[in-house]
């Protein structure tokens, strides 16, 4: 019996540690299974926050270890790592023609383009305290990202006058450091000012003709005085230097500014700078023009009509609607169209000519020009050939005479396929939007809904309609600058209206000077794919908008196609085609012409695009890039032995890979 006892209460006790172990264990999974939620959680809520703090710290400690170890390695490091992948690296070309014994002998005048020239501030408004002489344009555009608003605000200008608004001083920067970088460790003429320094220049010798590109050219001298202190500039060097002439260098936009001055020195007072017919003569041995947009460029167009060019195009198909969208509270696009159109001197970059340059609705110079790189190289650009009639015989056209088409079908149909409605009578309608729940107000604002469907209806614009397109859609704009530019072709040089300032950066209105003597080269990039004529569409209807765009969606199809993302390319340096930088040089000056009455020698000098082979070469020696090509070797070459006394004749006189001489026969212009 005390068995069965014991046996009944072992058993007992045996069950009760058993209840007893399962509710700790079930306790204990519980725990566990809270404690596995709580984790989940914190991960949870660790990768929503702290994961982004990570990612930017690890960011900033690899981009500061970088900075310290290129800082603490030897300088002659990279050269060493570079000549072991590539091989011998090519002396530059200062070193190279200081050993062959060449020394400076010609004073150099530098004339920056567009926005590579520096701008600081001397007076503003309460937002931008702290900025006086700071630069807004240039350096590390580190005010941009701290005070966008009060940036625009002060790199605007009057949208009537095209001068200072009210309260508001931004001036160009002087001395070479105006534009030998454009940003920290991006060089425009640092290059070739460190080549010009290996064989005896410096700064008593070279001058940086710097002035606000903002403004229209004649208005740099009305308020800034700056074509007289070029004047004085150049005749001071030249009377400290022997006598010895000046070479001049302009880059961009620069050309046009310096056309401009070469009329403007001659000219009469109060107009002119009172030098007479022969100051050219006297004062410049050759005019060494990079990447000149003497006939304007395609590009200037897609900006004034839609704040637009090929890379916003990109950045909208690769992210839609961003840059249509208020960015940190601001209608980015708007704001920048708004500044953008109040800077007359970008109204000297729309295209000159008309259709007899450019091309019409069904025929273009560049006509049967194909896009294929390889075929490029091969300077291969004809698949396609014109008839006489300036049809081409080929199913596979490219109307670069259509500057912009709404819809692929229309840019790439026969213009009797379809029908153009004429917009220049259109009655604007009511307005798109309620302009008090806007941040910035364009003028397509006030076109209204039947305004912006008659743009559209019209279908096509060529370079002759292009002009009354800007004036529809941008009155003001065209308002200023019609009274500064002109875009025409002369028909009659000795005409008196030709003597007014408006037609001097028009190479297709002027004469060049009087100096047989002097040289004029067109020196510019080849092989790179370059905006020539756009594709447009409708954008839908928002508060606040812009309502055309490139539309990103149209293609070519083909590997070789000049349609890319609602871009039609040609050959050209990337911003100018061949033909606006090549055209004069290849016929409108050459020889004795009505426009070059004097026979100056012209020489066109082509560079062929050829991008570097590494990242440790930078930005590359043999580019033919806008703005790249200012480090290009062979180009600095050239400039330095001219500088140094050479003429066209000893560098081999012309110089090139494009059609530009078939090109600029097919354009029948009275010479």
């Amino acid at each position: 019996m005390s068995f069965l006892r014991r046996r009944k209460g072992s058993e007992t006790s045996k069950s009760q540690n058993s209840d007893s172990h399962k509710q700790e264990k079930s306790k204990r999974r519980g725990e566990d299974e809270s404690k596995r939620k709580g984790d989940e959680e914190k991960i949870r809520k660790w990768s929503c926050l702290d994961s982004c703090c990570w990612f930017i710290g690890c960011v900033c400690l690899t981009w500061w270890l970088l900075l310290f170890l290129y800082n603490a390695m030897p300088a002659s490091l990279p050269q060493y790592v570079t000549e072991a992948i590539t091989g011998p690296l090519p002396d530059p070309p200062g070193l190279k023609l200081w050993k062959e014994g060449l020394k400076a002998k010609h004073p150099i005048v530098f004339v920056p383009g567009i926005v590579t020239g520096g701008l600081e501030l001397w007076e503003g408004h309460q937002c931008a305290d702290g900025l006086f002489r700071k630069r807004l344009w240039g350096g590390t555009f580190g005010e941009l990202y701290k005070r966008p608003l009060c940036w625009v605000e002060h790199m605007s200008l009057d949208n009537e006058t095209g001068l200072d608004p009210s309260g508001i001083r931004v001036r160009p920067v002087s001395g070479l450091v105006a534009a030998d970088y454009f940003a920290p460790g991006y060089f425009v003429w640092a290059v070739l000012i460190a080549n010009l320094a290996r064989i005896g220049y410096e700064e008593k010798t070279m001058y940086m003709a710097a002035y606000d590109w903002r403004i229209s050219f004649q208005n740099t001298e009305v308020r800034d005085q700056t074509l007289s202190r070029i004047k004085s500039n150049i005749e001071l060097m030249v009377a400290t230097n022997g006598g010895k002439k000046v070479v001049v260098i302009p880059h961009s936009m620069g050309v046009l500014y310096f056309l401009h001055f070469m009329k403007w020195v001659e000219a009469t007072t109060p107009m002119g700078g009172g030098g007479g017919s022969d100051w050219c003569a006297k004062h410049i041995k050759a005019v060494m023009n990079i990447g000149g947009p003497f006939l304007g460029v395609p590009k200037a167009v897609a900006g004034l009509f839609s704040i637009e060019a090929k890379d916003i195009a990109v950045a909208r198909a690769f992210a839609p609607g961003v840059l249509n969208k208020d960015v940190f509270g601001l209608q980015t696009l708007q704001h920048i169209m708004r500044m953008t159109r109040t800077w007359d001197a970008t109204m000297s970059m729309i295209p000159k000519g008309g259709d007899t340059i450019w091309g019409g609705l069904d025929w273009s110079p560049e006509g049967g020009y194909n896009c294929n790189a390889k075929k490029l190289k091969n300077n291969d650009t004809c698949t396609a050939c014109q008839n006489g009639n300036g049809d081409l015989a080929s199913t596979k056209k490219v109307n670069y005479g259509r500057f912009i088409s709404f819809g692929k079908d229309v840019a790439e149909a026969h213009s009797s396929k379809f029908e153009r409605m004429d917009f220049r009578g259109a009655v604007k309608g009511s307005n798109l939007v309620n302009k008090t729940r806007c941040d910035v107000w364009t003028e397509y604002h006030e076109m209204g809904v039947g305004g912006v469907k008659a743009v559209a209806d019209c279908k096509v614009y060529t370079a002759g309609s292009i002009l009354d397109l800007l004036q529809f859609v941008a009155p003001r704009l065209m308002a200023r600058g019609g009274a500064q530019f002109s875009y025409g072709i002369a028909d009659n040089l000795d005409d008196p209206k030709y003597s007014h300032y408006k037609y001097w950066s028009n190479p297709l209105e002027t004469k060049l000077p009087n100096a047989p003597n002097m040289e004029i080269y067109s020196m510019y990039g080849v092989g790179v794919p370059t905006e020539r004529a756009y594709v447009y569409k409708l954008t839908p209807a928002s508060e606040c908008y812009i309502p055309f765009q490139i539309d990103s969606s149209a293609d070519g199809g083909s590997v070789d196609s000049c349609l890319k993302g609602g871009v039609l390319s040609v050959n050209g340096d990337e911003t100018v085609p061949v033909l606006s930088a090549g055209f004069m040089g290849a016929k409108g000056w050459r020889g004795k012409t009505r426009f070059n009455p004097s026979g100056i020698r012209t020489y066109i000098r082509e560079y062929d695009h050829a991008p570097p082979a590494n990242l440790l070469e930078g930005r590359g020696s043999q580019s033919g890039a806008h703005v790249d090509i200012m480090g290009n070797f062979a180009l600095i070459e050239d400039i330095l032995r001219v500088a140094a006394g050479a003429t066209g004749e000893h560098l081999g006189g012309d110089q090139v890979y494009s059609d530009i001489f078939k090109w600029s026969e097919k354009i029948d212009l009275q010479l």
